[in-house]
């Protein structure tokens, strides 16, 4: 099964990602770990079978060849001056796309800001939980880690493959007309295999795909909780 989505930002979106969540400094970015996080993701989107825009090889090959670089020794130009840092272009490319990112989540906030204005009264009870939607690398850094505590052993145990995207589409959307919302990593925990941890990945970027579900949090960076879309959107909106 191929998965192509449309709620993948580009590599420079990745790249921030990476460099937000290990709060590290842009204008002073450690590329050999920045290179092997990028490489990881990458690895992981073609395990999952995820169509890779030609834009993020070039990225990791453009990350590779500042790497190398970087190893080499910083030699003077003719003026006395040392060569200009590698990582100079990268770091401009990504101080302007952070800088359009931020004014297309400063409008979409406003937009949702206004939206309150045209919805239906509410009685007055207890606020209403907030939450911002996971990015696709929250979820695929959410499955990394569920792949990283599955106990050794299992990756070789020859287990019939008995699970499938639709079947387990079926039990994600079962379970969540059952309960409003579930952890993320709950549902990895419930998985008795890694092809099972796979299958429900896939099934949830199916679901999100389809607009069935949306998986949000309640800050940047922490546990992701699935909803479905039309149960999350009644609860805000009261």
């Amino acid at each position: 099964m191929k998965i192509r989505l449309d709620i993948f930002e580009g590599p420079l979106d990745l790249l921030l990602y990476l460099i937000k969540k290990s709060h590290l400094n842009v204008y002073d970015i450690p590329i050999t770990n920045v290179v092997d996080q990028y490489i990881q993701f990458l690895d992981l989107m073609k395990l999952l079978d995820i169509n890779l825009a030609s834009e993020y090889l070039v990225m990791a090959a453009t990350l590779i060849s500042i790497k190398s670089k970087m190893l080499l020794p910083r030699l003077e130009t003719e003026d006395g001056e040392e060569e200009v840092d590698p990582r100079d272009e990268l770091v401009q490319k990504l101080l302007e796309y952070e800088k359009f990112k931020d004014a297309a989540d400063f409008l979409k906030e406003k937009e949702r800001e206004r939206l309150k204005y045209i919805t239906r009264p509410q009685n007055t009870q207890m606020p209403k939980e907030v939450y911002i939607e996971a990015s696709i690398f929250d979820l695929i850094s959410a499955f990394k880690s569920a792949l990283k505590d599955v106990p050794r052993e299992i990756f070789f145990e020859i287990i019939k493959d008995e699970y499938t995207v639709e079947e387990k589409i079926h039990s994600i959307v079962h379970m969540l007309l059952k309960g409003k919302k579930i952890a993320l990593d709950e549902l990895f925990a419930q998985a008795r295999s890694k092809i099972e941890i796979v299958v429900t990945f896939l099934a949830i970027l199916e679901l999100i795909k389809l607009r069935e579900i949306v998986a949000v949090q309640e800050n940047l960076f922490d546990s992701i909780i699935i909803a479905r879309r039309e149960s999350l959107m009644s609860e805000v909106n009261g």
